[in-house]
């Protein structure tokens, strides 16, 4: 049994919290949750302060929600993923990249387990409908030739659009790989695209993909498998009472999203949870999590520069920053140091002719102190051999790039 402590509540956190309960966990500390959410969690009071939260003597796991957030929950969250304490985390908290990956390389020197609300990758018809994609590629079975994702929305406004592409962008990498480029298609005037919105993925060894919003007459998901004689059209209803189907079939099994993410958490805690058929998609991790908030954060440049955008696939780690700092460095200072000389030569020349006979010494040293810039900057290379390449072999993904 669980000990739950809860920092801000949202649908998805709410769904997590009330699988937790139906199998027995605890809620036993709460802080900055809307009072009206309190009594559907079976909850009496909260806390004055996270910070309870970070003992674990409090609670065993933290679960994050999105409603309400701040930046003092952004400081809280980053301070626990410090402390090294498990969270299970709404997707997206803030759609900001630099956040998600900070977050991301604090996780890997503290060991802090971190799971994304993104159950709907473990549908079993997921998995299905990538088996299908990669029988197909492979030439196996008959020839694909796209995926559309249509997004239905009662609030096609612009943070919503975005959260939820941040959300579905998971699908598309788990259902049909990283893509390597992003492409949008809108309105002229972008802020009025959001309403029906369309964004394409592509890849080299990918197949074709498009998510696009649509109006709601039921919000939900439809996937739609395009291919020369046998494709595939997967139904999923926001509403968790109503069952997935595919191509028209539906699910006998019931998909709880919140249970999912429990056996997700399970796995990251080492409770003993059984384990997955060699062809399931694996549960989210959080630097799936953080690829899926950068893709989405790239659309907004994507569609007011009207513009594909390249996802390079670079490192994105302490070392591989500190690689790009000493990279940037060592540009200016060969730019500095050729101006330097420009420009001691002509107060040396100056100096000689006026007879400055102090001010000569000194622009005349110039070569010991260029030198002793530049040696100093090469001893900085030898940082990472001191670090070692431990940090390069857990990297992530890093910024995109326009093209």
């Amino acid at each position: 049994m669980l000990r739950i402590g809860l920092l801000g509540c949202d649908s998805r956190i709410a769904d997590v919290a009330q699988a937790a309960a139906r199998r027995g966990d605890r809620i036993v500390a709460v802080h900055d949750v809307r009072a009206g959410t309190l009594p559907s969690l079976g909850i009496k009071g909260s806390i004055d302060s996270w910070e309870p939260l970070l003992e674990e003597a409090t609670c065993d796991v933290v679960f994050v929600g999105a409603e309400g957030w701040s930046d003092a929950r952004a400081e809280a969250v980053r301070t626990l993923v410090q402390a090294g304490r498990p969270l299970v985390l709404s997707q997206p908290l803030e759609l900001s990249m630099l956040w998600a990956y900070e977050l991301d390389m604090i996780r890997r020197d503290t060991g802090s387990r971190l799971v994304p609300c993104l159950p709907d990758r473990l549908h079993p018809f997921v998995t299905r409908l990538r088996g299908r994609i990669e029988a197909a590629l492979a030439g196996v079975d008959t020839a694909a030739e796209s995926l559309h994702f249509e997004r239905r929305m009662t609030d096609r406004s612009k943070a919503a659009v975005l959260a939820q592409l941040s959300r579905d962008a998971d699908l598309v990498r788990a259902v049909a790989g990283d893509p390597a480029r992003l492409s949008t298609l809108g309105t002229a005037e972008a802020d009025s695209a959001w309403p029906s919105l369309a964004v394409g993925f592509t890849g080299a060894a990918q197949l074709p993909v498009r998510w696009q919003v649509a109006p709601a007459g039921e919000p939900g998901l439809t996937i739609r498998l395009q291919a020369a004689a046998d494709g595939a059209t997967i139904e999923a209803a926001d509403d968790p009472s109503r069952p997935w189907t595919w191509n028209g079939v539906a699910d006998a099994r019931p998909f709880d999203r919140g249970a999912a993410t429990l056996v997700a958490l399970d796995a990251a805690l080492g409770c003993g949870a059984p384990p997955q058929a060699d062809e399931a998609i694996p549960a989210a991790t959080w630097s799936d999590a953080a690829r899926a908030i950068e893709l989405a954060e790239t659309v907004p440049r994507s569609l007011a520069k009207g513009r594909s955008i390249d996802l390079h696939r670079e490192e994105f780690t302490e070392l591989g920053t500190f690689k790009g700092t000493m990279a940037s460095l060592g540009c200016g200072l060969i730019m500095v140091a050729l101006v330097v000389v420009i420009v001691a030569t002509l107060v040396a020349g100056m100096a000689r002719e006026f007879g400055w006979a102090a001010a000569g010494g000194v622009v005349d040293a110039w070569p010991t102190i260029v030198l002793a810039v530049l040696g100093l900057f090469l001893i900085l290379q030898v940082i990472p051999l001191l670090l070692g390449n431990a940090a390069d072999q857990d990297a992530t993904r890093g910024p995109s790039r326009e093209t």
